[in-house]
Parts: structure tokens; sequence; C-alpha cells
């Protein structure tokens, strides 16, 4: 029987040159370094957060700082590092540049974490891309950006002539590339903007309409990595693979708006903010919402393969569906500034997060490294989502209740059991959460040291 088209296998590892892997492991290694970094600040955060022991930080600046660290390493560094390792399996990819823009970003993520210690201490917490205001920083933020911007069109110069409407999986990677060329241009037209209107810098009007669009390169790299593990777990979503291009074409067009948007409004104008968002609302779920339920459907179907050597990349799928859902649903219950904003946010965020650890252990033994088999590989799906989703359904129910975001200590206003109840269950998931993160982290690291021998036998991670 003819195969389904769909079931063609993705293209995207084709470039599989010695310097192409070594470049991509360095791309990985840099974002499982962001994570481990933004891990050390979490657990800070938590207890922060934490009933009984928000004493231990009794002012906000602290806090604050941590936020800051965490959020840029979790998902700006995180996320676009591992596109970066998308980009670098793609065949085309120039290594020498990919060289360069490596060494950039890698100097970038790790000031991004010194910059506390080097006297970077003002905090703004804009959306999107919260800063410390100091000249450190910004030179960690400029490098690490510079990084992604060299791989981007290194990758665009090489590899995007070779991608073909029958492989949705280097289609994905290809809008998500363009996607961050204009979420770069969407920041230098912002900067003009604000320049030419000599009010003084917002860093909340900086990063609104760049962070927009940088939401719209997370979801279609989540996507190609639900694509992908769908696959490999021997279930893939059923539509023809020109449709699944489709799709993920859709869900990137809405950010040619941007253009247009600066173009009518200036920066700082209340239409330009909400252009933005309602772009965001509207146009982030074009492909996320149909190839969502295609993926809800894969995972319930009684032939998705029961391979035990496969259970971290299953589990990893099936936990980040399950966040991102439950973040979908959680933002229509938004209401003013309260604690259900993050919980949003976070389910959205750790359900891409999942997808891309997931789609990290399938890729591992490509990049020439140890396979993820072992109870530490197989359970840390489950702790770190599990975590998850007690972390925002403290939050979530916090909200409820008029507790404020970005607050912590006293601040909070705990001032009932129940509210310290829902903070607790809060606290309990991100510390659970901080552990899942710590043993993928530990995964990956056996992973490069537990390379497959010569003799061609693979070494596992256990």
């Amino acid at each position: 029987m003819a195969k389904h088209p769909s079931e063609e296998p993705a293209r995207l590892d084709a470039n599989t040159q010695s310097d192409a892997v070594r470049l991509a492991r360095g791309w990985l290694a840099l974002g499982v370094l962001a994570l481990a970094l933004a891990g050390i600040f979490a657990i800070l955060l938590v207890l922060a957060r934490s009933p009984g022991l928000a004493w231990l930080f009794p002012t906000q600046g602290f806090f604050r700082t941590a936020l800051v660290v965490h959020v840029d390493q979790s998902i700006l560094i995180w996320f676009l590092a591992f596109a970066g390792v998308l980009w670098g399996l793609a065949p085309g990819t120039h290594p020498t540049f990919s060289r360069f823009g490596l060494a950039a970003a890698a100097i970038g993520c790790i000031l991004v974490a010194a910059s506390p210690f080097l006297g970077a201490s003002t905090k703004e917490l804009n959306n999107y891309v919260p800063v410390l205001d100091a000249p450190v920083f910004f030179w960690a933020l400029g490098l690490f950006a510079l990084g992604i911007l060299i791989q981007v069109l290194t990758y665009l110069g090489g590899a995007l002539p070779k991608v073909r409407l029958t492989d949705p999986i280097t289609v994905g990677v290809a809008t998500a590339a363009i996607a961050t060329l204009i979420a770069a241009g969407s920041l230098l037209w912002s900067w003009l903007d604000i320049e030419q209107a000599g009010n003084g810098m917002s860093y909340e009007l900086l990063f609104w309409g760049p962070g927009h669009i940088l939401q719209f390169v997370y979801t279609q790299i989540m996507l190609v990595a639900w694509i992908w593990l769908a696959r490999d777990l021997g279930r893939p979503l059923a539509l023809p693979v020109h449709w699944l291009s489709a799709l993920l074409i859709l869900g990137a067009l809405p950010v040619l708006a941007a253009p247009v948007i600066h173009a009518i409004y200036p920066v700082g104008t209340g239409e330009a903010r909400l252009a933005f968002t309602t772009l965001m609302q509207f146009g982030n779920g074009l492909a996320a919402v149909p190839l969502g339920l295609l993926v809800g459907i894969a995972l319930l179907s009684s032939q998705m393969r029961r391979d035990h050597q496969k259970l971290p990349q299953a589990r990893a799928l099936a936990a980040s569906w399950t966040l991102f859902a439950a973040g979908g649903i959680l933002a229509v219950f938004i209401s003013g500034v309260n604690t259900i904003i993050p919980a949003h946010y976070h389910g959205s965020i750790v359900g891409v997060t999942l997808a891309l650890m997931g789609l990290t252990y399938h890729l591992l033994p490509t990049l020439g490294l140890g396979r993820p088999t072992g109870w530490m590989a197989r359970s840390q799906p489950w702790i770190y989502g599990g975590g998850q989703l007690l972390h925002i359904g403290g939050l979530a129910v916090s909200g409820a209740m008029g507790i404020q975001r970005k607050t912590a200590g006293a601040a909070q206003g705990l001032d009932t059991w129940q509210a310290k109840a829902s903070m607790g269950v809060m606290g309990i998931g991100g510390l659970l959460a901080v552990i899942g993160g710590v043993l993928f982290v530990l995964v990956v690291l056996r992973a490069f040291t537990d390379r497959p021998r010569t003799d061609g036998q693979s070494s596992t991670v256990r």
C-alpha cells in the first residue's frame, strides 16, 4: 500500500556534515545553559513568593532582578538558541558564519546572567523582554541578538531556497526565521520612533511590537516540534503534507502586518499597542488551533507507537499539548493586572518549552550524542509538566482572589488562608517544575558525555 504523503520523513536534519553537527550541538548546549541559568533564578523566585519563606526576600528589588534574568534566559535565549539548532541543521546553512553567531550569542547569554553582579540593578519589568537598565545588560542582549541575527541570515541565504511544501518541518523552520527577521526590523523601527519622539526611552514601547512578533516565532517552532514528534512516534498528523505546510504558512502570515502597523501608527500610541495585541490574539492561533486539534487526536489514538525507548518524547509531547491548551484556556479569564496573566503565559510558554525538550530527546542521537533512556529521561516530562500545572493552577486561583502580578513577599497581600493555600500550591508546583528542569539539564549533560562508541553501539542516558 502506498505511504500516506504526511508520513514522509522530515529532511531538516539532512545537513549532517561534521561541522554542521558540531555547531548544532553548540547551539543546543547554549540553549540548555540558558535553561540551567534560568532554573537557578527560578528557585529564588519561587522561594520569594512562597508563604513562610517570603521573609527571606523583604524587598522587591531582589525579586525583580531575578525575574528579569529568569524570563530572558528561559524564554528569549532558550527558544531562539533552540531555533539556532534547527536553522543550523538545514542543508545549505554555512558553518563558518554560524560559528560567529554562536560565539556572540553565547557571550551574550553569559553576560545576561552575570549582569546583576556587574552593577546592573535598575529593573524595568516591561513585557516580553524585561531589562536591567545598565550598559552591561544591553551589551549582553545586543551580543545575543547579533548572534541570532547572523544565524538567521546564514540560514536564509543558504537553506531557504531548498524549502519545499512537501516537507512541513522545513516550512515551519523557514517561517520562524522570517518572523525573527521581521521582529528585528520591528525593534529597529520602534527604537527610531522613540528616539525621534524625544520623550526618553520607554522599554515597554521598545519591545511591544517585536515582543508580539516573537510570540509567532515561538509558536512556529513549537508546531514544528509537535509535527516532528508525532511522526517520530509513528502517528503523523492526519493531514497531507501540503496542507500541514499551508497551515504553518498561514500561522506566520500575520507577522507581515507588522511593517504596516509601524507605518500607520507611531510606536507610542494606544492604536499601535492595540494593533499588535489584536494581531497576536487573532493571528497566533491560526495554525496552533487546528494543528493542536490534530495533535490531540494523535495523542488519543490507539495507533500511537508504544515504544519504551521513546517514552521521553511521547510524554513531552503530551505534556506540551496539555500545558499549551491550559494556557490558552486561562487567557479567556484574564481581567485586570493579577496573577491569572502569568498563569496564562506560563502555560503557553511551558508548552513551547516541553515541545522543544521532546524534540531535543529525539535529536540527541542525530547530533552524535547519547540516547535519552532510563528513569530520569522518562520521568522528567511528567515532573516538569505536572509541576507547571500546579504552578499555573495556584497562580490562576490567586489571581481570581485579586493577588497582583510581579509582586513578592509582603507586597502580595496574602491576608487569607485561601490566598496562602493557593500560593502554596504555586510554590510546590514551581519547585517540582524546577526539579523537572534540572532533570532535563542532567539528561542532556549525560547525553553530551555518554556519546556512542566507535564500535557502533550507542550509549544511553540513565
